[in-house]
């Protein structure tokens, strides 16, 4: 109750474009820097978001360098992908374990899974804390997986379908390195496809970075470290409760932030009200472009090129879009000029 009624009161909340994607960049950056802190990564906040935003460099931090910069293109992915008929499927996944492992943005080929045993190792004492499942049986549980992730979009709570998944990745461990971030990764998607974005504006792996005993607490279920040993079979409310509870905390974080930042003028309000998650979404794409095409749009949204067309002839009658370019194959679009105002502002 606590998820959904923060969920419904950010989505009411009358923020300008601009707070609105201060609140999304910084919990792009928030969840950056904690996912991979979790997995040892050294660079602070403030380093992690100087190499992000402004290329900056620290010797010897070559590879935590590379790891921030995977997780924000990762996270900029699913922002690209993101839509409520998506389908998820392995190549979606095997794409965003490249990004996480590559750092770049372009020219990524989906990472295949491991072809050998995995093991993991506690790093003081290096004594076992998991053994997955071996390589041989890891594409058909992937498989079911993402099967199964289809199969319960409405049969489940999008929270407990986020939370199941995650835990399911984690056990399956399909690679040698970079689970655990794409893991989180794949619950975050889950939870913009079921409507759970908050519109991009909170961060999950905080919650887990900030207190790391419990996170792993949490995971480590079942009565062996051997997954053919009962992990597949383990009760795992004790993990979905801890989840659910790191979301309603994120939220609450995010509520709370998002009304400290809350400035808007009352008739930027109105206006804002006007417009739908489509058009709000939108809005933040004009902050770096003056003119939208409907491949834009299709990219934007995860919809087909023809649909996108038909969204930006309605955008145009309901006075949000105005035609820059009348050419068939190339029509441009510019925000109406009260739009562009409220842009401004």
């Amino acid at each position: 109750m606590q998820i959904e009624s923060v969920n419904r009161a950010i989505t009411d909340l009358p923020l300008t474009v601009k707070i609105r994607s201060k609140l999304r960049e910084t919990a792009k950056l928030v969840s950056t820097h904690y996912s991979t802190m979790i997995e040892g990564n050294r660079l602070t906040l403030k380093e992690a978001t100087q190499v992000i935003m402004d290329n900056q460099h620290f010797p010897g931090r070559e590879r935590d360098e590379q790891e921030v910069l995977g997780y924000y293109n990762a996270l900029d992915k699913i922002e690209s992908i993101v839509s409520p008929k998506l389908k998820i499927t392995e190549t979606h996944i095997q794409q965003l374990h490249a990004l996480v492992m590559s750092g770049k943005k372009t020219k990524i080929k989906p990472t295949p899974y491991r072809d050998g045993q995995n093991v993991i190792r506690d790093s003081q004492t290096k004594a076992i804390v998991y053994l997955p499942p071996e390589a041989k049986d890891v594409p058909q549980m992937m498989s079911d997986l993402v099967i199964w992730l289809e199969e319960t979009r409405t049969e489940l709570p999008c929270a407990i379908q986020a939370g199941m998944a995650h835990y399911q990745f984690a056990t399956i461990h399909p690679y040698y390195d970079g689970n655990g971030r794409t893991a989180r990764l794949l619950a975050t998607l889950i939870l913009h496809i079921g409507g759970y974005d908050l519109k991009g504006f909170y961060s999950l792996e905080e919650y887990y970075g900030r207190n790391l005993s419990d996170y792993y607490k949490a995971l480590a279920i079942g009565p062996s470290h051997n997954y053919y040993m009962g992990r597949a079979e383990a009760d795992i409310s004790t993990w979905l409760e801890y989840f659910c509870l790191g979301m309603a905390n994120a939220f609450e974080n995010v509520y709370r932030q998002a009304k400290r930042e809350d400035v808007t003028p009352d008739n930027t309000s109105v206006e804002l009200k006007q417009l739908d998650s489509r058009q709000k979404k939108t809005l933040g794409f004009f902050q770096k472009s003056d003119t939208i095409t409907a491949q834009n749009i299709s990219k934007l949204f995860g919809i087909m090129p023809r649909t996108a067309r038909v969204l930006c002839h309605k955008w145009v009658e309901a006075g949000f879009l105005v035609i820059t370019d009348p050419a068939k194959k190339s029509r441009k679009y510019r925000l109406a000029k009260k739009y562009e105002e409220l842009l401004k502002s």
